[in-house]
């Protein structure tokens, strides 16, 4: 029995994740081995409570075989402080050091590309997940005047930067990609510069894997021009983030951008769509849910369920086919009826696996 986590968390994470849980349900009742608890981290149990997790909380979240995470963010919470807690903590306490970010184009009108097909956006994020400028490290004085100075400063060590690529040439060996190392050397000296020596000694251990280096705005310049090029790209935390959201546009936006959080030495995971709480629609019913499904997939596979992961993927690109869609795609559809298209498309592909 594989146990799940749930965090719906704030805004449309609730919407989206009671599509998936519905979605658990239906796979639990086809046998897979499925139990989930869901916990009602939110920014209201923050302003209620005074604090994010209560005690022992990040433990037991820690006892689960993958975290899933609905979205958090709200206004009553100016500085994120309970997101903060929740999200970083979990990287940092679990160790969740590669942040994956799958981009792939599911149907050829969604990109903003001209003449690009769903063959040309096809690839892959390795994002280090635990250091660089979100460690939080710097500080502010004179805060509110004009002499105010503020300093964030950017950490990087050698095993970190090391354990992230090796994870990356791994990746691009196994699936026969490219890779390409982004990072900004030549004008961040020190961190930058760890990053780029690591990775040329170690492209002589994986003589398999055609790797390259990239400055990472050539990069950026580059994905738009022809993302065909790519296969896997490996980058820091902040230039991962930037990163990412280009190549979430260029798959059709946000609401198709899934993402996990993995230590792949303790087996552990967190997963979320990474579309935010999106407040400003919260309660309307429109939330696209297909990120969250999309997570899910990447969920199942890693919990060793490779085949209902892909009949997953293969719903949401069916709902996409069909034009079964919310208004950011430019459709009609509920939030829950997009779930209920997904879901239904599911129980189909077991049927088809079943007659097989």
């Amino acid at each position: 029995m594989k146990r799940i986590a749930i965090i719906p968390g704030d805004g449309i994470g609730l919407e989206v994740t009671r599509e998936v849980v519905e979605l658990l349900g239906q796979l639990s009742a086809e046998g897979l081995p499925l139990a989930w608890k869901i916990f009602g981290y939110s920014a209201d149990s923050y302003l209620r409570e005074g604090r994010a997790l209560p005690e022992g909380g990040m433990e037991e979240l820690a006892r689960f075989d993958a975290i899933f995470l609905g979205a958090l963010g709200d206004p009553r919470v100016p500085d994120m402080a309970h997101g903060r807690e929740i999200i970083l903590g979990a990287r940092r306490s679990l160790d969740l050091y590669v942040n994956l970010r799958p981009v792939q184009l599911l149907h050829d009108r969604l990109t903003p590309l001209k003449s690009r097909r769903c063959e040309d956006v096809d690839f892959t994020i390795v994002r280090e997940n635990t250091e660089g400028a979100y460690v939080g490290a710097g500080g502010r004085f004179r805060e509110g005047t004009l002499d105010e100075v503020a300093v964030q400063e950017a950490l990087a060590t050698r095993r970190g930067v090391e354990r992230v690529l090796r994870y990356a040439f791994r990746l691009a060996g196994a699936s026969g990609e490219k890779l390409v190392m982004a990072d900004k050397h030549n004008a961040l000296e020190f961190v930058g510069g760890l990053w780029y020596r690591t990775f040329r000694e170690l492209e002589g251990e994986y003589p398999q894997v055609e790797a390259r280096h990239l400055f990472v705005d050539a990069l950026c310049h580059d994905l738009v021009r022809d993302p065909s090029r790519f296969g896997v790209i490996v980058t820091s935390n902040l230039f991962g983030d930037l990163i990412s959201d280009l190549g979430a546009a260029l798959a059709g936006g946000l609401g198709l951008a899934p993402s996990a959080n993995l230590n792949p030495e303790t087996k552990r995971g967190l997963f979320e769509p990474v579309h935010g709480s999106a407040q400003d629609i919260a309660g309307k019913g429109i939330a696209n849910p297909m990120a969250a499904f999309l997570s899910a997939g990447m969920m199942l596979e890693f919990l060793g369920f490779g085949e209902a992961g892909r009949r997953l993927r293969a719903a949401v690109t069916t709902c996409l086919e069909e034009g079964s869609v919310t208004p950011d795609l430019g459709g009609s559809s509920t939030t829950a009826e997009v779930g209920r298209v997904i879901r239904n498309a599911v129980a189909l592909g077991a049927a088809v696996v079943e007659e097989r």
